[in-house]
């Protein structure tokens, strides 16, 4: 199959693009500068979903750095899919399978499922399933909007990240620990303004 050709599942792969602003080995930190093509990326991925899924979607949410203008990031999509109910879900995993997602492990997020696309040496999409107005939902969507509303904050993440990917190239789990207590003082300082 050449680039952008349709898969078997009738998708196209961008996990084999060489061309494609996506694509990071599981496990590894290598952060790249902002892409305007993450969000045409994430809005041809969850017009993809929309299209293939049975279940009920509520809604989907861009998250994580990508998500983000003008901060580096890991080149994968961070998506949320929003559900009604977490626990009625049982043909999830075999539907989102059947359009190339994988579920993974949920390190300690007690709200959600997730799933990843692409191969391990080149995942380009992460979904995390949750309910609406779940703690995942409500945490990852204002922190995103904290920082977009706010260039110096965005820019302090920046620089946080882009030193803990020099400290952590191929742990990648001690870069997501060390950035905990940013992204909570971010959340607490906004239920504080609320």
């Amino acid at each position: 199959m050449t680039a952008g050709e349709g898969d078997e599942d009738g998708s196209t792969d961008t996990s084999d693009d060489s061309k494609s602003p996506l694509g990071l080995a599981r496990g590894t930190v290598e952060l790249v500068a902002h892409n305007p093509a993450w969000h045409d990326a994430y809005e041809r991925e969850i017009e993809r979903l929309r299209s293939r899924l049975d279940i009920t979607v509520l809604g989907f949410e861009h998250v994580g750095s990508t998500a983000i203008p003008g901060i580096a990031a890991k080149p994968i999509v961070d998506m949320l899919l929003l559900v009604s109910d977490l626990d009625e879900r049982d043909g999830l995993a075999a539907e989102l399978e059947d359009v190339g997602y994988e579920e993974r492990p949920n390190d300690d997020v007690p709200d959600r499922r997730f799933f990843a696309r692409g191969p391990p040496s080149r995942r380009t999409h992460y979904l995390s399933v949750t309910e609406h107005g779940s703690d995942c939902h409500r945490e990852q969507v204002t922190f995103r909007d904290a920082l977009r509303a706010d260039p110096e904050l965005a820019a302090e993440y920046d620089r946080l990240k882009q030193s803990l990917a020099e400290a952590h190239p191929d742990e990648r789990s001690a870069y997501t620990d060390a950035k905990s207590s940013f992204v909570e003082s971010v959340l607490e300082a906004s239920r504080q303004s609320e």
